[in-house]
C-alpha cells in the first residue's frame, strides 16, 4: 500500500539548492501530489498544469550524485502549451491568443514574491505536450531557459504542501 501510495498519489521531496529561493529555501521537505498525472496516464490524457504552479518534473541528461543520467528539478510553470515565450533585457514576456501584445506573467500572477530580472535571450514557442518552466530565483536556476520546453509527460507531480521546517509549514 505504502509503495502505491508513493508511486501514484504523493511524494516526499526534498529541495536542493536554491533555484526556488525565495519561495522554498534549500533542504525544504515538500509533498508532491501525483495523482493528476496518474490519471492522465490511465485515461491517456495528457497532464497540463496551470500557470504558476510549481512541479517537479525528471530531466534527462542531467546526473545525480549517484551516477544517474536524469535527475528531478522543482520549478515554476510559466507558459502552456502554443505560447510564445520571451526573454529580453530581463523580462520575460508571454504571448498567447488572450493576449496578444503579450503578458509579463511574474507580475501577473500571485506567486508571493515579485521577480525583478529573467536573465537570457529565449524566443520560442511551447510545444503541443509541453510546459515552460523558470526557478524563481532566475539568477541562479537551470531551467527551460537553457534546455527549453519540458515534455509534460516528465512531470512528476505538484507542490501541495511544505512540511519542514515545522516553522515554515505551508500549504500551496
Amino acid at each position: 500500500l505504502a509503495l502505491s501510495i508513493t508511486a501514484y498519489i504523493f511524494q516526499s521531496y526534498e529541495v536542493d539548492g536554491p533555484s526556488m529561493q525565495s519561495t522554498l529555501q534549500n533542504k525544504d521537505r515538500l509533498i508532491i501530489w501525483k495523482l493528476p498525472h496518474t490519471w492522465s496516464r490511465l485515461t491517456n490524457n495528457p497532464y497540463i498544469p496551470e500557470r504558476g504552479d510549481v512541479i517537479v518534473f525528471v530531466k534527462k541528461g542531467l546526473y545525480e550524485d549517484d551516477g544517474s543520467k536524469e535527475k528531478q528539478l522543482i520549478k515554476r510553470v510559466i507558459a502552456l502549451p502554443g505560447e510564445r515565450v520571451v526573454v529580453r533585457d530581463g523580462v520575460i514576456t508571454v504571448y498567447n491568443t488572450k493576449n496578444p501584445n503579450g503578458f509579463n506573467p511574474d507580475r501577473t500572477q500571485p506567486y508571493g514574491t515579485v521577480i525583478e530580472n529573467t536573465d537570457g535571450n529565449v524566443d520560442t514557442v511551447v510545444g503541443t505536450g509541453e510546459v515552460f518552466v523558470c526557478g524563481d530565483n532566475r539568477a541562479n536556476s537551470l531551467d527551460s531557459r537553457s534546455f527549453g520546453p519540458i515534455p509534460v509527460n516528465d512531470i512528476v507531480g505538484q507542490l501541495v504542501a511544505r512540511i519542514l521546517p515545522l516553522s515554515e509549514v505551508k500549504r500551496f
